[in-house]
């Protein structure tokens, strides 16, 4: 409580809770509008904590998902803002001009891409130092040209999980293109605009800097926190997988070893009996001898057989 508290306070001082004035309202804002004064409508702070608070969670866990996120904002007052946040998170995204079909034509913006990534290695390694000054000249602004509107998505190599823009109304055209791609939307929604065209959105005022500033900063800490949740993750997977690793090992040198000992011990037995075995053979022979040296004492059974005959018969 303390918290929503202090956010409360954070972004009163912010000025988000103003509106535009009441005959430029959209009537589908009305849940979110507290009150009107002087001709001006104030958005419901409580209702602005709530939306920022589902938007941190839906983006917290698109990052911890490993998931892109791309930030969209070319009003002038949120470039800077927008640009920053989204480098700090590592995120595309896109602060000058968009380009029409920049999602659902991807793959052609992917080879605009490609060819200002060509163009400036060409000019970092010296592959153009052989051609004129002018052809340098004009390969030079090409590439600031396309890097201007392109730079913010040269390592985006899909398109985005996620989209979050600063005017809806502004960004009419990036909506409709996540919309048509099936694409999260989330986004600061005046009282000019319809909160019903996005998934989460955040009531709040869209124009002043402050504002922007707020609501951002607390969207890009839940994303880095999704960030450094999934790090851990990745970590102590690395962890567990060593660990079976080293365990099999370690019950495979048991194997080894304790084959090798079955190994051993049957080579001795197979010696011993076979030492044995050598032995009684050599005993039994000499028996042998003794057995074959009475046969000449039997000699007396011809004399035996000579009595038979002399019997009774």
């Amino acid at each position: 409580m303390e918290d929503n508290k202090t956010l409360h306070q954070q972004l009163l001082e912010a000025g988000v809770h103003f509106g535009h004035l009441k005959k430029k309202w959209n009537p589908k804002m009305l849940p979110y509008i507290f009150a009107e004064k002087n001709g001006i409508h104030i958005i419901d702070l409580n209702k602005t904590i709530d939306g920022l608070d589902e938007a941190a969670a839906a983006l917290k866990s698109i990052a911890k998902s490993g998931k892109k996120i791309m930030f969209v904002a070319t009003k002038k007052q949120a470039k800077e803002i927008v640009a920053e946040a989204a480098a700090r998170a590592n995120m595309p995204y896109v602060t000058e001009r968009w380009l029409g079909g920049m999602l659902t034509n991807f793959a052609t913006i992917r080879k605009s891409v490609k060819k200002m990534l060509s163009i400036e290695k060409m000019l970092n390694d010296g592959t153009l130092d052989s051609v004129t000054k002018k052809e340098r000249l004009t390969l030079t602004r090409s590439k600031e040209k396309m890097e201007k509107v392109l730079g913010g998505i040269s390592q985006m190599g899909r398109v985005p999980a996620a989209i979050f823009m600063v005017d809806i109304s502004h960004e009419h055209i990036a909506l409709a293109e996540a919309k048509r791609l099936g694409i999260t939307t989330i986004a600061m929604v005046d009282t000019n605009s319809d909160p019903t065209k996005v998934d989460f959105a955040i009531p709040s005022n869209d124009d002043a800097t402050k504002s922007i500033a707020i609501i951002t900063q607390y969207l890009t800490a839940a994303i880095l926190e999704g960030l450094q949740e999934r790090a851990q993750v990745k970590e102590e997977d690395d962890n567990n997988d060593e660990e079976t690793e080293n365990r099999g090992r370690g019950m495979e040198l048991t194997e080894e070893d304790g084959e090798g000992g079955r190994r051993g011990g049957g080579r001795g037995r197979g010696r011993s009996a076979g030492a044995g075995a050598g032995a009684g053979a050599g005993a039994g022979r000499p028996g042998g001898a003794g057995r074959g040296a009475g046969r000449p004492g039997g000699a007396g059974r011809p004399g035996g057989a000579g009595a038979r005959p002399g019997g009774g018969r």
